[in-house]
């Protein structure tokens, strides 16, 4: 089957031939359809020095296809079944933190930049209802962890003011397009002023851009203070969430595209009685609910553009270069 293959940090991606997989027990064999691009695979990309297999390990960790074939103890009714994957896996019984077997989908485990993946039953879900198999693709990864940020981490409240930063990835997308449909008065950061007229058009109600030093007065002076801010940035801008955070406000972080977190203000921190929250991923229920979310209120991906799979280098590129705004997702 071709699959892009990763064989570790400095050696040229490949799409090329690998073997197509097996269901054995518990497991479907999915014919992959479409698949989408995460910061997570440029990180592994990046950070990975070694595989530990010669053959190399398939990149991607959001996917959707038809199941083609179950192994033992998987329904057999299950072939023909249009399914998303759930690429949070083995998370443990403790919805609060993941557990020492946690892992997610790409890496170290084969990933859907295939045309083929085998998963166990339990990690696969029938597709949103009123989302297309590639719009389906844009939502796994980058939608669990924006829901559980706002959601489950910072407890999203209707009306409250709500700062997402680095708009344009697909995590800050879907936490701005899940706040707007929760009643939330959003505004963005960006050091693009086109992208922050985009997210102004899907409902954000204003943005900064944080490459302008009085960024944060002019939003403390627009906004009066965020009840939640949603990061996925860290880095030294961070110290500036604590000065626009509200007392009583909640900052939920689940990135470093901007690097480690400096000069954090403690005593801004403690008197204003902030919560900060570090969140991964989610769980399986948090999953089925932000499903659940995405159909009651007929939600749609913002997706930046869609490639072959022969054209995957170049998707990478455009993640790469953050010209992009929205998923970037793999016709396979």
């Amino acid at each position: 089957m071709k699959a892009v293959i990763f064989k570790g940090s400095g050696i040229p991606l490949e799409v090329g031939d690998f073997p197509k997989p097996r269901p054995v027990k518990d497991q479907v064999l999915i014919r992959l359809k479409a698949a989408a691009l995460n910061h997570r695979d440029l990180w592994i990309i990046d950070e990975q020095a070694t595989v530990n297999r010669p053959e190399g390990v398939i990149l991607g960790s959001d996917g959707v296809g038809i199941v083609e074939d179950v192994g033992e103890d998987a329904d057999p009714l299950l072939t023909g079944a249009e399914v998303i994957i759930n690429p949070s896996m083995e998370w443990g019984n403790n919805s609060l933190v993941q557990g020492d077997t946690f892992k997610i989908l790409g890496f170290p485990d084969n990933g859907t930049l295939a045309e083929f993946i085998t998963v166990s039953k339990k990690y696969i879900f029938e597709v949103p209802e009123g989302l297309t198999l590639e719009e389906s693709a844009a939502l796994p990864l980058s939608g669990l962890t924006a829901y559980r940020a706002l959601f489950s981490k910072a407890r999203l409240r209707a009306k409250e003011k709500v700062l997402i930063t680095g708009i344009g990835g697909g995590a800050a997308l879907w936490a701005l397009t899940f706040a707007v449909a929760y009643g939330a008065r959003v505004y963005v950061t960006s050091g693009s002023d086109e992208k922050i007229a985009r997210a102004v058009s899907l409902g954000a109600a204003g943005g900064f851009n944080y490459t302008k030093q009085d960024w944060a007065e002019s939003a403390a002076r627009e906004a009066g203070g965020f009840d939640i801010i949603i990061d996925s940035a860290g880095g030294d801008q961070f110290s500036k969430l604590i000065e626009l955070a509200l007392p009583g406000g909640r900052i939920v972080n689940f990135g470093r595209t901007a690097g480690t977190i400096t000069n954090l203000p403690t005593r801004l921190l403690y008197w204003k009685q902030l919560s900060i929250f570090g969140s991964t991923m989610g769980t399986r229920d948090e999953f089925l609910s932000m499903i659940d979310f995405v159909e009651s209120r007929k939600l749609k991906p913002v997706i930046d553009g869609v490639y072959p799979i022969d054209q995957v280098k170049g998707a990478f590129e455009r993640m790469r270069s953050k010209d992009h705004f929205g998923k970037l997702v793999i016709r396979l």
